[in-house]
């Protein structure tokens, strides 16, 4: 019978590492879900799921300050530390990280260099430049760190996923990346921690995010992809969000396709007052 030892909470680099020193000594199989916070139950449907697969669970909670390329966002980024831990304590066998700077990078050392290629420089990419140069800086920071053997991810982060799994790849890391879907409130806005910056007004209007996902897939028959993507925009604007971007695009590459011979995913970011949302559908 598994034995549930009680949540193990670390705050700094070294106390981590001789816990999992002690922990792969045993040749456990370590599953990792990396956080900023503002835990919600997407987040806790990974963790769910990593701790079903995996003998070890760390769960990270940091707020990366290289990933953020508007000032203001990060200072506005919600933090809920003393939840979150209560959260987690559904999990009393996850180990909780919950690193300053310098632990994750010790003498600042963030160095880290991967081409994504085209990958890194559109949608999020192209209107948050450096973004993802500090999503894989973090990335790779703490799979050096943790060492795990499967990390798992949302999908509402589409393009995310893509670069970490391009990460791995290209850096030959040994770590599973794995993909879990998009959990959504009743409306079918998915679950994020920005939503906590919303009001109950603004989360019901922010519906019309999924609304135009769910347009495009039920219309996909009746148009070409750049046609689709026109008519989607138009339906979009019905609501009272503000449009940054609607694209469809093919799903591995995330390049402009004309046709829909090859998988497709539409991604949009919009913005609720001065809270920016992203989504995603994958449409065939």
């Amino acid at each position: 019978m598994k034995t549930i030892p009680i949540m193990t909470h670390f705050q700094t680099r070294s106390s981590l590492i001789a816990k999992l020193k002690a922990v792969k000594g045993e040749k456990k199989s370590i599953g990792f879900v990396p956080t900023m916070g503002a835990l919600h139950e997407g987040h806790l449907s990974l963790v769910n799921r990593a701790v079903k697969e995996c003998d070890v669970v760390v769960v990270s909670i940091y707020v990366n300050p290289l990933q953020f390329n508007n000032p203001d966002d990060l200072k506005n980024y919600p933090s809920t530390l003393e939840n979150d831990l209560k959260l987690l304590d559904l999990f009393p066998e996850v180990i909780v990280f919950t690193p300053s700077f310098s632990d994750v990078f010790p003498l600042n050392d963030v160095h880290y260099n991967v081409e994504l290629g085209g990958l890194a420089t559109v949608l999020e990419g192209a209107h948050r430049p450096g973004h993802f140069l500090g999503v894989g800086k973090v990335v790779y920071a703490l799979f050096d760190l943790i060492k795990p053997t499967k990390a798992f991810f949302g999908s509402k982060d589409y393009q995310q996923v893509l670069i970490i799994k391009k990460l791995v790849e290209v850096l030959g890391l040994k770590v599973e990346v794995i993909e879990c879907s998009t959990q959504r409130d009743s409306s079918g806005l998915a679950m994020s921690s920005r939503n906590l910056l919303l009001s109950p007004n603004e989360r019901v209007e922010a519906s019309i995010i999924f609304k135009t996902l769910n347009f495009c897939q039920e219309n996909i028959s009746s148009y070409t992809p750049i046609t689709l993507a026109s008519a989607a925009k138009h339906f979009f604007n019905t609501g009272s969000l503000r449009l940054e971007y609607l694209e469809i695009v093919g799903a591995l590459d995330l390049k402009p396709i004309e046709d829909w011979e090859q998988k497709s995913v539409c991604c949009i970011a919009a913005y609720s007052g001065k809270i920016r949302l992203i989504d995603n559908l994958v449409l065939n």
